[in-house]
């Protein structure tokens, strides 16, 4: 009896799963600035100190847009999120630059107020000129138009922190400033401008969808750019409301007085403690606050589209 064996056609093809695109933006581009950090420190070669802040600076806003590629729809096309991120940062900086110059000249908390207003409305205002050139608008472009301004704000504004921490070494040109304003604002920037900007550029492409034009006189409109305001103001006066909790919540005659008199209050290591904390979860509370803004929204998005099919 004859037996015949049989072979495959093929060999099987191994389907390997490759990282998203943001991921390996994320990861490839983090190694490359670890890697140059190591190679300044060790080389003391200051020309490759640019690398280290436009790689921190734009690492993770980068990674944001290629994220927002692949959740957008067919009407944002890579050219308008680019021109979003680009013009988001550029005039978003420029226009917050000049304004903030002109109206606001203190740290206190009316000054705090007044950067949020200046800083919202300047993006607001980039994105509106970005809806304006739109012929249909969701609010899943919203959110993802939005925050892709928000991010591109953010990478120059870091890149500007981070120049700046470079001079402020004792003794001549600070790298390890660079380096901490850098890991401190890459963490922070998804939880700041991203959000903030995209809650608004949800609400503004809502109220566009219903009037059939993009505007910025509606009240959802106003009322997204109020909340993202005070947002915006609570991060930046997280350590002064963290020292006036303090004070308020523990402080004595003596350093009332003292505070009263513009003296430097004396404050005990169990004050010094609790103000490290409170500067440490107002902003925490802050982004919660945004980061579930967002998720409503989110959901929103998603149920009407599946109401939709």
């Amino acid at each position: 009896m004859t037996q015949t064996l049989s072979y495959p056609i093929a060999a099987p093809v191994v389907v390997r799963r490759r990282l998203p695109s943001w991921a390996s933006i994320l990861l490839g581009g983090g190694a490359l600035w670890l890697a140059t950090v190591v190679i300044t420190f060790v080389t003391g070669n200051v020309n490759l100190v640019p690398t280290i802040i436009l790689v921190g600076a734009f690492l993770v806003p980068v990674a944001f847009v290629a994220w927002a590629f692949n959740r957008a729809d067919a009407l944002l096309t890579p050219s308008k999120i680019f021109s979003a991120f680009l013009y988001g940062g550029v005039l978003g900086v420029l226009g917050a630059s000049v304004l903030e110059a002109a109206f606001v000249h203190n740290t206190s908390l009316t000054g705090f107020i007044g950067v949020g207003l200046i800083e919202e409305g300047v993006k607001l205002a980039v994105l509106f000129l970005m809806a304006r050139g739109l012929g249909r608008w969701t609010m899943r472009d919203g959110l993802v138009l939005g925050a892709t301004v928000g991010f591109g704000f953010a990478a120059f504004e870091s890149a500007g922190y981070a120049f700046q921490a470079l001079f402020n070494g004792q003794q001549g040109l600070s790298l390890l400033g660079v380096v901490e304003t850098e890991l401190l604002r890459g963490i922070l920037t998804p939880f700041g401008h991203g959000l903030w900007t995209a809650i608004t550029g949800a609400a503004l492409f809502a109220v566009a969808a219903r009037r059939g034009r993009a505007t910025l006189w509606a009240r959802p409109v106003a009322v997204a750019y109020l909340a993202v305001t005070a947002l915006h103001a609570l991060w930046d006066a997280a350590g002064l409301a963290a020292a006036w909790l303090t004070l308020h919540l523990t402080g004595t005659p003596q350093q009332w007085a003292q505070a009263r008199e513009g003296i430097a209050v004396a404050a005990t290591p169990a004050q010094l403690h609790l103000d490290a904390v409170l500067s440490f979860a107002l902003p925490a509370v802050d982004a919660l606050i945004g980061l579930a803004l967002v998720i409503v929204l989110a959901v929103r998005v998603r149920r009407h589209e599946r109401a939709s099919f």
